[in-house]
């Protein structure tokens, strides 16, 4: 059995590199953001991303044996990298490197889908944070972040139901163009997040695309034009004026149809064990109304904390080893993709 591995994340523009045990205790995780590179193109620029893994992995791979107790290489005893879904060129850099130390150090290696990562994030542990006792499979997932918004049945580790999607924008994709339409610059959702914080949610009506809708599929691209068109009426001094009640409008109106879908998935499964998962929720307003949903339907809601929903190397750590000790493993043929691969998901 391996009891400790070191995994790699480079999925879009946060370098991640953690030491994680079978357990899914986190024994350190170290990252480092590109926010400040990026904001002044108002979005994430690939190329700029891929350069930045190549220069910040290697100090993050020494630190990450640092804090996790001064741990020397050959204490490791596997790799897990993400190589799906994800920027190609970000994605190249995790995974040669993962290679290069696999095949160097002889090490198992296994290549990682970043959503499954976002799925099994709750299990993770550390001195600070832990699931319930009695939180295990099956459960409810709704994987919110930049490039996708999912609900999802996990029956076990690899079986993975796909119940419903957004049909055009993901719910972090709508907050960052609204944030760069109302100029708050990026990275939008924690901005808007933020200003929203001194504002009312009832002041503007946008519509709740799909809200009734029997199905459990989402849609958030008639939101943000509803917005731009109604910014445009305002004008750019009223806008300003009004910028809080129009944060706090907007969040609220993804925050119902985010809630309303998982629920709707929760009753349509007979489930009780739901989480919320990827970057979008560590939005404070989805998490306090998602707590409040639980208590109102007796849910057993698990919330990662803030540094297991962001895009992380822990995340893909537990995973990696969960397959790892399954038996499963990848060979230095393992190559990134943009997409997911065919199998990773049921429809």
């Amino acid at each position: 059995m391996i009891r400790k591995i070191l995994a790699i994340e480079t999925s879009c523009d946060d370098t991640s590199v953690a030491v994680v045990t079978a357990q899914g205790e986190v024994l350190s995780l170290v990252s480092r953001a590109q926010d400040l590179e990026h904001e002044p193109y108002g979005g994430i620029v690939p190329e700029i991303a891929s350069r930045n893994h190549t220069s910040a992995l290697i100090p993050l791979l020494e630190e990450a044996l640092k804090q996790a107790g001064g741990l020397e290489w050959s204490d490791i005893e596997g790799l897990a990298v993400t190589n799906r879904p994800g920027l190609i060129g970000a994605l190249i850099v995790g995974v040669i490197t993962a290679k290069s130390l696999a095949q160097s150090l002889n090490l198992p290696l296994i290549g990682i889908n970043h959503l499954e990562g976002h799925l099994l994030a709750p299990f993770l542990r550390d001195s600070e944070f832990s699931p319930p006792e009695d939180f295990n499979y099956p459960y409810i997932g709704l994987a919110i972040s930049g490039g996708h918004t999912s609900l999802y049945r996990i029956q076990g580790l690899g079986d993975y139901q796909i119940l419903g999607t957004t049909k055009d924008d993901a719910a972090g994709e709508a907050f960052d163009k609204f944030a760069k339409m109302a100029g708050l610059g990026f990275p939008g959702g924690v901005r808007v997040d933020h200003c929203a914080h001194t504002g009312n949610p009832k002041a503007y009506d946008f519509p709740r695309s799909m809200l009734h809708d029997d199905s459990l599929d989402m849609s958030f691209s008639g939101l943000k034009s509803a917005a731009q068109r109604l910014m445009a009426d305002l004008g750019p001094v009223k806008t300003k004026e009004v910028l809080p009640d129009l944060c706090a409008s907007y969040q609220e109106a993804i925050v119902d149809v985010l809630l309303a879908k998982l629920s709707r998935a929760a009753k349509r499964c007979q489930m009780k064990k739901i989480i919320l998962t990827g970057g979008v929720s560590a939005n404070s307003r989805l998490r306090e109304r998602g707590l409040l949903l639980a208590q109102a339907n007796k849910y057993q809601l698990v919330i990662p904390p803030l540094r297991y929903c962001t895009d992380n190397a822990a995340m893909i750590g537990y995973a990696g080893i969960l397959r790892l000790n399954r038996g499963e493993r990848h060979s230095m043929s393992l190559s990134p993709s943009p997409q997911v691969w065919d199998g990773d998901f049921q429809k």
